[in-house]
This record gives C-alpha cells, structure tokens and sequence, in this order.
C-alpha cells in the first residue's frame, strides 16, 4: 500500500505579485496583458486593472518578476514594478491640463468658420494658416498616438491610440495633398479642423480619466489609513 503524498507537497507554494502597465486604453488591452501574462512559465492566474494600470499576478515560487515584465513589454505596453496596487502611473500625470488648453487654442481658430455659419456668418482661414495651426496639434501635442500606435503593431496588435493616428494622419495628409495640388487660387476644402479637434478631444478625455484615476486612488489610500492597526 502506498503512502499518502503529504498535503504540503501537493502543490508549489504560490506567491502574488503586483506590476504597473502603462499604455492600455481599452478592454481589448486588458485581454492582451492578460493573455501574455498567463503564458509565463508559473503563472496561474492574472488579473489586469484598466482603472489603476496594474496587474495581480498568481504564480508558483519562483516565477521572476522580470520574467512578467518582459511579457507585458513583449505585449506593447510598458510595464514597471507596482509598489501599491493603487498607485496611478506617472505617465498619466503628464498628460497635464496645459496640453489640453494649448491644443484647443490652436484648434479653435479651424473651428470658428464652421461655428460663425451657424449664425449665418461666413468666413475661411487661408489655407497655409490652417496648415501652421494643425500641424502642432498634429505632431507634437499628437506625437503619443503615433508612439503607443507603433508600439501596438510592433507587438501585432491593434489599440485606440493606432486609430486616432491612422484617422487624424488620413486628414491631415489630404489636406496638405489638396493644399498643394489646387493652392489658395480655388480655396480646396481642407480637413485640419478634423484632425486637430479630433487630437484635442482625445487628449481631454485622457486628462480626465489621469484626474479621476488620481483622485480614486487618493480615496483608497485614505480608505486604508482608517484601518486599525492589528496586534499581530
């Protein structure tokens, strides 16, 4: 008759490990962590948090941390060791409300000919004035889509930010093709308003949800500091 295997020896001793995940803006990013997250050797489990940007990982003794960190790099996200679960990713402070106030200063102007025919007005920036107002907004203020954008397909993926790039660059590029081919002789209709206010509005949606993010975090920590204290 065999002996019982002890209960201890059943299975390896499981440890949790928490990472930060910088990049994701949709569902369809959680599900991607997710996955290569799981892949690892050791890893039994992981759940991806889009509000906070971090991940619990369930994993066998053993499983290197750097090991999850290179999954989530290999993903085309970034990835950075979590000291709290709540803690709100640095990246997503510096999406400031300055960016914000700057890209719909320059947005504005390409709006206003389209807000004056409301009221029966009609007038239209020249066409090369256009072109300086959109290509900060374009460019610059825009360059983080083009970023997280070509992040995504070099990981054979797809994301928002890829989108909004491939969407604002279709307007852009033809309003700088219409430009040049027909010049300010026949005022060619011109799509820079389309690509900078589309720019602007995604850029305040992110700086709402960083703000939301800091202050939801800010409650939870303070939600913790009125735990007692325990004896042990």
């Amino acid at each position: 008759m065999s002996k019982a295997m002890p209960l201890n020896s059943r299975a390896p001793a499981a440890q949790e490990l928490s990472i930060g995940i910088e990049g994701m803006t949709c569902a369809s990013c959680v599900a991607r962590v997710e996955k290569a997250l799981k892949k690892v050797p050791g890893v039994t489990g992981a759940e991806v948090n889009l509000a906070t940007e971090t991940a619990r990982v369930t994993a066998s003794r053993g499983t290197a941390l750097e090991a999850l960190l290179q999954a989530v790099e290999k993903a085309g996200y970034q990835a950075r060791r979590a000291q709290e679960p709540t803690d709100v990713p640095s990246a997503e402070k510096s999406h400031g409300g300055m960016a914000v106030v700057t890209a719909a200063a320059l947005s504005l102007p390409l709006m206003a000919p389209m807000l004056l025919e409301l009221g029966g007005g009609h007038f239209m920036l020249p066409g090369w004035l256009q072109w300086l107002l959109a290509t900060p907004v374009q460019f610059w203020l825009g360059a983080r889509f083009y970023r997280a954008g070509w992040n995504a397909i070099k990981a054979g993926a797809g994301n928002m930010d890829l989108l909004v790039a491939l969407g604002t660059s279709a307007a852009y590029g033809m309003s700088v093709y219409q430009l040049l081919a027909q010049g300010e002789v026949d005022m060619p209709h011109l799509y820079f308003e389309a690509s900078a206010v589309v720019i602007t509005l995604v850029l305040l949606g992110k700086w709402l949800e960083a703000r939301a993010k800091r202050q939801t975090a800010a409650a939870i920590r303070a939600l913790q500091a009125l735990r007692p204290a325990s004896d042990g």
